[in-house]
């Protein structure tokens, strides 16, 4: 089991940062919402205004469990936003490309329309580690504790569903964090992984395909850094021609609508199931 915090932790200064990627975030490879909040965490080292706004990362290669290079650039830092590019390399090799918007808290127009889907409460649904996994399990899912909000878990005969998944997670053994940076990426990461799950609801599984993301972009709106149950709201609306389309949505505890976004997945042929 990783530790959020200490795993997307970088060194360094002026521009330049390292950081070591961890096996314990390990699916299909690094997880790319894991990669995503390490560069947004390098960013922030640089941010002048420590208020993350949006963030968009293209996923170029995929990288190894060893240390990872990220240059940090300013592009521009105002009194009231900045924006700032990193550049993820392993050995030369790029791994990532990113841009983050910060935006300092002013006055302004105010309206929440946000409307929480209706789910059970957590505290009443029954956990992941009471039901067998179906399928291969990687070492990230270790690090976050879910609870069940659909049959497919159930079923016998897994079936095509609506491409709709909605599910309760925190992170352990961990699941808050005080850092603003640290909170913002626990929201990506659950924007960027939640879109497979949701897309590949409708094909039944074993899937012939697997879909990385190309992308992953994170709108946040608002901090909870005290929620520990974390509702991951996605879609996937449509799917052709190999790219698979998803939407998200990440609701706090209590009900508020904390970051919102999406990612565009790219369809390849599954690897051989163990």
């Amino acid at each position: 089991m990783g530790d959020f915090d200490l795993d997307t932790r970088v060194e360094g200064g002026n521009g330049r940062y390292q950081a070591h990627i961890s096996r314990d975030w390990e699916i299909w490879g690094p997880n790319g919402g894991y990669l995503a909040a390490i560069a947004l965490r390098a960013a922030g080292r640089e941010a002048r205004i420590p208020r993350p706004a949006a963030f968009t990362c293209h996923f170029i290669s995929v990288a190894r469990f060893e240390p990872v290079q990220l240059e940090v650039t300013p592009v521009h830092q105002g009194r009231r936003a900045g924006s700032i590019v990193v550049a993820m390399r392993q050995g030369g090799r790029p791994i990532l490309q990113a841009m983050l918007r910060t935006a300092a808290e002013g006055p302004g127009l105010e309206h929440d329309v946000a409307v929480v889907p209706n789910v059970t409460h957590p505290d009443t649904l029954q956990s992941w580690d009471e039901i067998p996994p179906r399928g291969p399990t990687y070492p990230f899912w270790q690090n976050l504790e879910g609870k069940v909000m659909h049959s497919d878990w159930l079923d016998e005969e897994p079936r095509a569903r609506e491409p709709v998944h909605l599910e309760w997670l925190r992170f352990r053994p961990r699941a808050t964090f005080d850092d603003i940076w640290v909170d913002a990426g626990r929201l990506l990461l659950l924007i960027d992984t939640l879109s497979w799950p949701a897309a590949s609801l409708a094909h039944p599984w074993p899937h012939q395909f697997q879909g990385p993301n190309l992308d992953v972009t994170a709108w946040f709106h608002r901090f909870a850094p005290e929620s520990d149950w974390l509702l991951a709201d996605h879609h996937s609306p449509v799917a052709q021609a190999g790219l698979m389309g998803t939407t998200a949505r990440i609701w706090s505890r209590d009900g508020r609508l904390l970051a919102s976004g999406g990612a565009q997945l790219l369809c390849v042929p599954a690897a051989p199931r163990p």
